[in-house]
């Protein structure tokens, strides 16, 4: 059996007159594709969800998302377990306010998951500063030891903390 170049029964996609037009966001973009198109309301209802629960806690809710909302249930994501003990604590006035909303929610699950928004602070090292009497001390202790190849490694450190110290003042 021959098909046509035209017709493909197997060709899924965009229209000629989709292509030509530019989708302006990711919402058109959506649009533009049927199965693709299916997933809008579900999308809408979530983005719904999400601004509804960051009116409602707008400090916990800067890092907090939406992950799933099914036969009442309502699962958030959280970076970590500090903000979902915090969360925990606010669920009942969520789950209050959200029903006067509208939202028929019966449950509220919280999953600890590091997101997008969660950054690593970085890690703040704290070097000793040896007093210039300590750092002479050392420097003429390198200088004395006896120059075995025992004491070449306790040398070349000792040189190097007092190089270090010495390049601070």
């Amino acid at each position: 059996m021959k098909f046509s170049s035209k017709f493909s029964p197997y060709r899924r996609g965009p229209s000629a007159a989709q292509l030509k037009r530019k989708p302006r966001d990711a919402t058109d973009f959506l649009r533009t594709d049927n199965a693709m198109a299916s997933l809008m309301p579900a999308i809408t209802r979530m983005a719904a969800l999400q601004k509804s629960c960051a009116e409602i806690l707008p400090a916990i809710f800067k890092s907090c998302d939406v992950m799933n909302f099914e036969a009442g249930q309502l699962v958030l994501s959280m970076p970590n377990a500090a903000l979902a003990t915090k969360l925990k604590q606010q669920l009942p006035k969520l789950q209050d306010r959200l029903l006067k909303d509208g939202w028929q929610v019966n449950a509220i699950r919280i999953k600890v998951q590091v997101g997008k928004g969660y950054v690593v602070p970085p890690i703040v090292r704290r070097q000793l500063l040896l007093p210039k009497l300590a750092v002479s001390a050392f420097a003429e202790l390198g200088e004395n030891l006896e120059d075995t190849p025992a004491n070449q490694t306790l040398k070349a450190a000792l040189a190097n903390m007092v190089r270090r110290n010495r390049s601070q003042d």
